[in-house]
Order: C-alpha cells, then sequence, then structure tokens
C-alpha cells in the first residue's frame, strides 16, 4: 500500500515517537458514518472511535472520542467534565477551531490541545483507529499512546 499523506496527526506522532499504522479507505462526500469506514477498511468496529467536539458552560471546548457504533450521552460528558451543560460545537466552527473537516476530526494534532475524553470503552481495546485528520484515512495506535498524547481523562460517554 502508498504510504499515506503526511497529516497533522502523523507528524505529531511522529515527532512523539509514537508507532502508528494507517489505512486509507475511498471516501463519500455525503456520509461520514463512521460504521461505513469499517466496512471500506476491514477494521472491526470497535476499535474505530469518532472524534466530536462540544462546548461547555465552564469548559469553552472539550472534545469527545467514542466508539462509531455508540451515541454521545450530553448528561454523562458534563458530569465527566465538571460542566453543568455541554452541547455540540455548530459545524462550521469545526475547521477554524480544530484545523480539521467534519468527517476529518481527529482528537490528535488540533491547532490549541483541548481538554479530551475518551470512552472508558476504550479499556476492552488494546488499539484504537481514530481519523488521521483527512477524511479517508484512519490512524491506528495503542489505546494508551492515544490516551497519552491526547493527555485524555477515560470516562463513561455513551448511552446504554
Amino acid at each position: 500500500m502508498a504510504k499515506a499523506i503526511k497529516t497533522n496527526v502523523l507528524r505529531h506522532l511522529d515527532a512523539l515517537h509514537i508507532p502508528y499504522e494507517t489505512k486509507e479507505y475511498p471516501v463519500d462526500d455525503e456520509n461520514f458514518d463512521g460504521k461505513l469506514v469499517a466496512g471500506k477498511t476491514g477494521l472491526d468496529p470497535q476499535m474505530i472511535y469518532k472524534t466530536l467536539v462540544l462546548c461547555g458552560d465552564k469548559q469553552s471546548h472539550l472534545v469527545c472520542v467514542l466508539p462509531v457504533e455508540k451515541e454521545l450521552d450530553l448528561k454523562a460528558v458534563a458530569r465527566a467534565s465538571g460542566n453543568k451543560s455541554v452541547s455540540m460545537l455548530p459545524q462550521k466552527e469545526l475547521l477554524p477551531l480544530t484545523g480539521y473537516l467534519r468527517g476529518g476530526c481527529s482528537p490528535i494534532g488540533m491547532k490549541k490541545a483541548f481538554p479530551t475524553y475518551v470512552d472508558e470503552s476504550c479499556r476492552n481495546q488494546p488499539k484504537l483507529s481514530v481519523s488521521a485528520g483527512v477524511r479517508g484515512c484512519q490512524v491506528i495506535l495503542a489505546t494508551e499512546a492515544l490516551l497519552d498524547c491526547t493527555k485524555a481523562t477515560v470516562a463513561d460517554l455513551c448511552r446504554g
């Protein structure tokens, strides 16, 4: 397979000497569903995590990383982050704030480091796959490496 383009995510991991693999896949500009990523990459859907950016009443911005097959529980995120309430960041603000487009947002290498929370289900996965910072490319790395490089807090973030 051809070498993946060097994104901010991959440059950040290289600088930290964190080993990773990449998996490229064809993209559909209309659908960024993480479950489709599993089908296109052949990766186990339980190891593929999506990155969501939220606004809090106490923390202006925070990042949540959770399995693509699960739904975010805003009340659980508020509890975990010490906010009274949280809401999703408006889509038009994602690129200016993070440097990433919808469907290519990664918790690694954002323009600015934000408080990051990873769903506790990550403890069941030795490796996780998150966006490599562009649509059509996933980066796979050790769960502990992701937690370390994002300085993430592990918490219950999902419904059910």
